[in-house]
């Protein structure tokens, strides 16, 4: 909104500001956000103020008293301070009532429970009105959705929060020092004649790839922990094929019976790597990603046949649990993405990739045979072989085509 459209706006008078569709928008928000607050605040002893009356008229009177003054919002602060100030009195009464209860005025190890989320809804409600009258509705909506769904998720958030360990929220942290803190701070000019490459560009290669890592560990630790190996496996060829090859050899090399499970995920991880390398490659060289997809996607499409053999050529013996792995990660693949121009240099910097891509299956075929035993590990580590080999085949054909 420019200058003279914000003037426009301020000076508009409330038939300009009450628009009858942004007004059913709001009742019917209010109402939805009432619900959520009715269904879990229900069976309080202490009816907590708010519910599918309460919201409506306050989001309504949140609209009005803004439409009658907006150029200074005063009429509009002041319902929001005697708003707060009824809630205010409310939550004194709250605690009174909680203090007086024998159980906890003669149990010193129970606290009083004095969370605000009924004091936050009731806001939430009132600021809704104002919102609703002024800013694009999908974020009246946003706001009103979130807040239904917090509401709604207190039992599922807290349990969440209890699981998750000082060393998770070290690594969150860290994760958010990689891009809030040290991207922006990083130059963005060459730093040597030698590469064209700047410092920004390959901590930005750092933050694609630390992104994807521990987006697919999310997910594998807490959205899906026990959705079985192939499930996990797959997980772990996102953010580090090596390292699950790794944990998956060490494990095969020491189960007893049949070890087929594994082996099809030890396939099926280093056939993720080939879709992992070609989401990075495209978001930094859409071009180069297009050279690359025929060779990756036949690459990927053998893996998986390869590891569907695995599975089913012997009897089913359960699943098991999914490798728990942090994955080291390595921004060379990046770097070339990244100076790849023109037709010709294309073809061959794909090849670099693929070679790439190749020596680490080789790499993670010795890895398999060295954990997991010729007698457990030579199955899918031919596999690996077979997968470097489709490599090669890959290298030279885009060789060719420059």
């Amino acid at each position: 909104m420019n200058e003279d459209s914000m003037d426009a706006f301020l000076s508009a008078g409330p038939d300009t500001l009450l628009d009858p569709a942004r007004l059913v928008a709001l009742l019917g928000l209010a109402f939805f956000l009432g619900l959520a607050f009715e269904e879990y605040f229900g069976d309080n002893k202490l009816k907590a103020p708010g519910g599918v009356r309460t919201f409506p008229l306050l989001a309504l009177a949140g609209a009005l008293l803004y439409a009658l003054a907006p150029e200074t919002g005063f009429l509009f602060f002041g319902g929001l301070a005697v708003t707060g100030t009824w809630l205010a009195i409310w939550y004194w009464q709250y605690l009174s009532i909680q203090r007086a209860e024998p159980r906890i005025k003669h149990s010193p190890g129970i606290r009083l429970d004095g969370g605000i989320m009924a004091l936050v809804a009731n806001l939430v409600a009132y600021l809704l009105g104002a919102i609703t009258l002024t800013q694009p509705l999908w974020i009246a909506v946003a706001i009103a959705v979130s807040a239904v769904l917090f509401i709604g998720a207190r039992e599922r958030l807290h349990t969440f929060a209890e699981s998750v360990g000082s060393t998770e929220l070290a690594t969150l942290a860290k994760f958010l020092i990689i891009i809030g803190i040290v991207l922006p701070l990083v130059p963005n000019e060459p730093v040597t004649d030698i590469t064209p490459i700047t410092p920004y560009q390959v901590w930005l290669a750092v933050v694609v790839v630390s992104t994807l890592s521990y987006a697919s560990y999310v997910v594998q630790r807490y959205v899906a922990p026990r959705h079985g190996l192939l499930y996990s496996a797959a997980l772990g060829g996102l953010y580090s094929s090596t390292a699950t090859t790794v944990v998956l050899s060490r494990r095969a090399g020491a189960a007893v019976g049949g070890t087929h499970i594994l082996n099809a995920a030890i396939t099926i991880s280093t056939s993720v790597m080939f879709l992992r390398i070609l989401i990075v490659v495209a978001i930094f060289n859409r071009e180069l990603a297009f050279a690359l997809a025929p060779s990756l996607a036949a690459l990927l499409a053998v893996g998986l046949l390869l590891s569907a053999w695995q599975y089913w050529r012997g009897a089913s013996n359960g699943s098991a649990n999914g490798a728990d792995v942090l994955p080291p990660s390595n921004p060379l693949v990046l770097s070339v993405a990244q100076s790849a121009h023109g037709d010709a240099t294309l073809h061959f910097d794909a090849a670099a990739i693929l070679l790439a891509a190749t020596s680490n299956n080789l790499l993670k075929g010795a890895y398999t045979l060295a954990f997991a035993g010729r007698a457990h590990g030579l199955v899918p580590a031919l596999s690996l072989f077979a997968l470097s080999a489709g490599g090669i085949a890959a290298i030279f054909l885009t060789v060719g085509l420059s």
